[in-house]
């Protein structure tokens, strides 16, 4: 047993509960414990900010007081110190207190005990026997994915494996207090192992990584209560396990250097991810994680880096010197995320990014906007869309210049990222920019038509949109590739025109179409025009529209003859006196069904 007459415990002990352990176990004698403020501050400071470290050491704090004499010596420190705490501030104020009380320094940080030993420091160093205590163990049966544990609910795990999994729920309904000392013994165990980690705990949650266990707790007020959900692996695949044909492994081999993992949540990404790094590894590939939090279970040769921990230019650096042969980066859900995957993989880095999707095309179309549509397939090549834990679909990325399908005319040609189905080896979508807009056309045997028609009505959008300069009131017929007939009031065709031709001339140049501007009238309007029912009465004539169209400003024409405007009531109707000479006209031109409402 050790026997010291004064001690003064650090910020380290106090969150392990190492004193308190050491004599209750008696494995330690004290006389007088000296609690130093700048460590209390600390210790408040964190609980303040909703830590729940902050709250085990000052718990650790008031166990002591019961084991032994115990006092809080020293001062208050700066709010600096305090902020710069990580830098060995609050460390160095904790070392000065041991050195002008002459006391004993407690601590199981073994930079401080070497700091503190090379002042002359009397020293006595924990090192913990890591205890490999799983709080979960009770939860996790056989066959077991995950476990949601809230307060005053009734307790419920996932049994099966992606894809083919059922509820079970259990008899237990824990308390408040029950969650949150279970998620203080999660905490703690973290600390304590080896293999676990506080990933990221901010005042409303934590996320940690306790051995297999990915756990995620919240508490109020970020959450409503207590809630821990816990997620482990169930199985850990290797390649040679999934199903697909030989010319699949020989382009990961060989091809593909921008891969997205992309599915569902549950339906077995991260166990694909795990083999295709375990792959990767085993073929003498420098293989390197980004992760938030880090929860893939790999082969100690793999690196994971921790996204949480590590500023985007940090983990940017560290990649680029390390210069690994594939980057797993699990998951990508910010810009940040998307811009860090892309400037990696531009500069030469293999990157396996895994995303969510709801379907494999999601995968990509999540990219666009967010980098230019020519570098899309030099970023990502090959997307790999998990269902059920397995490779449901497999698509390839190239670029060509081709005229967009559902377009005839050649000098339509243009850059066209083709989407391909890798197994079928043909093409799916094509992805182009038309105009100021970037789109996804889905390509089917059976659909040329919708194709085109979808395209005409882009090419419309498009024209339409340069023109809201103009003027709002605008109909566009496209009749032809290269030609489109815009309908304006007569008012704005001079501007449209511009001085000497001057706008049109740049419209069409920037849109690549040929343009011809006519005044728009009611025939005109007849392509937008909106459906309507009448009733008429001795006294008046309704007009009925649907719902959408309440409380909105329409216009009626006798074919192409202005008649009135109007405003439709909050039930989207319109009610017209026959008495009056516009009453008369809007029933004859109903009446002979030449009548035409536009908004």
């Amino acid at each position: 047993m050790n026997e010291f007459e004064r001690v003064v415990p650090d910020t380290s002990v106090l969150i392990e509960r190492a004193l308190s352990k050491q004599l209750t176990e008696q494995l330690l004698s004290v006389e007088r414990i000296l609690i130093p403020y700048p460590a209390l501050s600390e210790l408040e400071s964190q609980a303040n900010a909703g830590k729940e470290t902050g709250f085990i050491g000052l718990e650790e704090i008031s166990t002591l007081r019961g084991l032994v004499d115990t006092e809080i010596v020293g001062s208050a420190p700066s709010p600096a110190s305090i902020k710069h705490a990580r830098e060995g501030s609050m460390d160095a104020l904790i070392r000065q207190i041991a050195y002008e009380e002459g006391a004993t320094l407690v601590t199981a940080d073994y930079v401080q005990a070497q700091v503190a030993r090379a002042q002359g420091i009397p020293v006595h160093f924990v090192e913990f026997s890591y205890s490999r205590e799983d709080p979960l163990v009770e939860f996790f049966v056989e066959g077991a994915m995950s476990v949601h544990i809230k307060e005053d609910a009734q307790t419920i795990r996932k049994i099966g494996r992606p894809g083919e999994w059922v509820f079970e729920k259990l008899e237990t309904v824990p308390s408040g207090s029950q969650v949150e000392t279970l998620a203080k013994r999660i905490l703690e165990a973290a600390q304590q192992r080896k293999d676990s980690f506080i990933e990221i705990e901010r005042s409303g949650s934590s996320i940690v990584q306790l051995g297999r266990y990915r756990i995620v707790i919240a508490r109020p007020p970020f959450a409503s209560r207590w809630e821990i959900t816990a997620v482990r692996p169930v199985k850990q695949l290797s390649l040679d396990e999934y199903e697909f044909p030989e010319k699949f492994r020989n382009r990961l081999s060989s091809r593909a250097e921008g891969i997205l993992v992309a599915g569902s949540p549950g339906e077995g990404k991260s166990t694909f991810t795990q083999a295709l790094g375990t792959f990767y590894s085993q073929q003498e590939k420098i293989v390197k994680t980004v992760e938030a939090p880090r929860d893939l279970v790999l082969p100690d040769e793999i690196t994971q880096y921790s996204a949480s921990n590590g500023s985007p230019e940090e983990i940017r650096d560290v990649l680029l010197l390390n210069r690994p042969d594939y980057t797993i980066y699990d998951e990508i859900r910010n810009n940040q995320d998307f811009t860090l995957y892309a400037d990696m993989r531009m500069a030469g880095i293999g990157m396996i990014g895994v995303l969510h999707a709801s379907n494999p095309v999601d995968a990509v179309q999540r990219f666009l906007g967010r980098i230019e549509l020519g570098i899309v397939p030099h970023v990502v090549d090959t997307i790999v869309f998990i269902k059920a834990g397995k490779i449901d679909t497999v698509l390839s990325l190239q670029m060509v210049v081709k005229v967009p399908a559902g377009m005839t005319e050649e000098d339509l040609s243009r850059p066209v990222v083709l989407v391909n189905d890798f197994f079928a080896d043909k093409p799916l979508y094509e992805i182009y920019t038309y105009g100021d807009q970037t789109v996804v056309i889905p390509i089917s045997e059976v659909a040329v038509s919708q194709k085109k028609n979808m395209v005409l009505e882009l090419a419309e959008s498009g024209v339409r949109e340069h023109l809201r300069q103009y003027n709002d009131d605008i109909e566009v017929e496209l009749v032809s590739d290269k030609k489109a007939i815009i309908y304006v009031p007569k008012k704005a065709i001079p501007s449209i025109i511009g001085k000497g031709g001057e706008n049109i001339r740049h419209l069409e140049d920037e849109l690549g179409l040929r343009l011809d501007v006519q005044e728009l009238t009611g025939k005109q309007k007849k392509k937008g025009a909106v459906e309507y029912k009448v009733r008429s009465t001795k006294a008046n004539l309704t007009l009925f529209l649907s719902a959408n169209y309440a409380n909105k400003e329409i216009d009626l024409y006798d074919d192409d003859a202005f008649i009135l405007a109007a405003t439709t009531s909050k039930k989207a109707e319109i009610s017209i006196s026959l008495k009056s000479s516009l009453g008369r006209l809007v029933k004859d031109a109903a009446e002979k069904r030449r009548l035409v409402i536009v908004t």
